[in-house]
């Protein structure tokens, strides 16, 4: 075999190993989809967090195709997923979990499609409290979210690590990033587990800093993932081609904010409205990627019935709810 020959013959191996979606993505993404014969409306939910920047210039690319979005803003992934169960909303940005919440509870009417990004979680510490390994967590006042994506992070490195969650004093915080800068302030709070850019600014402006080789993202059960573009069935059933050029256009707008740190960062900043500076540094944190981990999404499934989250484990059921021929079609602009 000649050297090219077995190159190609290397590459074509390589593809055909990955997953439907993840080899689509490996390719160049495909054509753009021609307009639809007639405008047709979708409905996603999101939130304003820097992740998600790409949708900042979503609804443009998708006009041009003939497909009109309709935006509704939750300040919750649990917002936007009871939205998307109930189907006030065609599409979603929810949280990892999400999917597998859902299942457990009966609902089977949605499925999801894409990623949105990974990030490293570095505990961050209020300014003044000394912590430099997991076990100096026990005893501290830790700030989260009950039931957040990033709460689900954290427990599984607990675990993972041999730290009791009942060594911790958990602070629960309702609302936004806001109020976790306030509890920080105050020394209601020791610790935050929190998300961008709330994570960065509070390092910015001084009063908390973060433990770089405390990394909670790297929890076997539950991963780095950010979040899950996830649609309804009947989404698809009915609006099928406005939904494959939503895909396509997605992918496009996040490679595009991806190109370079500094387009991120931007993107960050016009899709958000926080400053230049600190959009620069959420962008240096935040990769953008649109495949998804199955395996990784199993894995968190398995581990959500095991922390007693979820009362039934549905790790074994997440195959059909991933159209991923539907989404490598899509990609490629047919």
């Amino acid at each position: 075999m000649s050297t090219i020959s077995r190159r190609t013959f290397l590459a074509a191996s390589a593809i055909l190993s990955l997953s439907p979606w993840e080899a689509a993505l490996a390719a160049k993404l495909g054509p753009k989809p021609p307009p639809l014969a007639q405008p047709v409306k979708l409905t996603l939910g999101i939130l304003k967090v820097a992740h998600l920047a790409p949708l900042a210039y979503l609804p443009a690319e998708l006009k041009t195709m003939n497909v009109e979005v309709e935006t509704a803003e939750f300040v919750r992934y649990a917002d936007a997923r009871t939205a998307l169960a109930s189907g006030s909303v065609d599409l979603a940005c929810v949280g990892p979990p999400d999917l597998p919440i859902l299942l457990s509870q009966g609902i089977t009417s949605t499925v999801a499609l894409l990623g949105v990004g990974t990030q490293p979680k570095h505990l961050l510490v209020r300014s003044g409290v000394k912590v430099d390994k997991w076990s100096d967590l026990s005893g501290k006042k830790v700030a989260i979210a009950p039931g957040s994506t990033v709460w689900f992070q954290f427990a599984a490195m607990l675990e993972e690590v041999g730290v009791p969650y009942s060594s911790l004093s958990p602070v629960n915080i309702q609302g936004g990033g806001n109020n976790f800068h306030l509890a920080l302030k105050r020394g209601d709070a020791d610790v935050a587990i929190l998300w961008e850019p709330f994570e960065s600014q509070a390092v910015m402006e001084g009063f908390a800093y973060f433990v770089k080789q405390l990394d909670y993202s790297k929890s076997k059960a539950v991963g780095a993932d950010l979040g899950v573009v996830m649609a309804t069935k009947a989404a698809i059933n009915s609006k099928r081609e406005a939904v494959k050029r939503l895909i396509w256009a997605y992918v496009k707008t996040q490679q595009d904010v991806a190109s370079t740190k500094g387009r991120f960062a931007q993107a960050i900043a016009q899709y958000t409205g926080i400053s230049a500076e600190l959009s620069r540094r959420v962008a240096d944190i935040i990769e953008l990627k649109s495949d998804l981990d199955l395996d990784q999404m199993k894995r968190q499934a398995a581990a959500f019935h095991k922390f007693g989250v979820i009362q039934k484990d549905v790790s074994g059921e997440l195959d059909k709810y991933y159209p991923a021929d539907f989404v490598a079609t899509s990609l490629r602009g047919v």
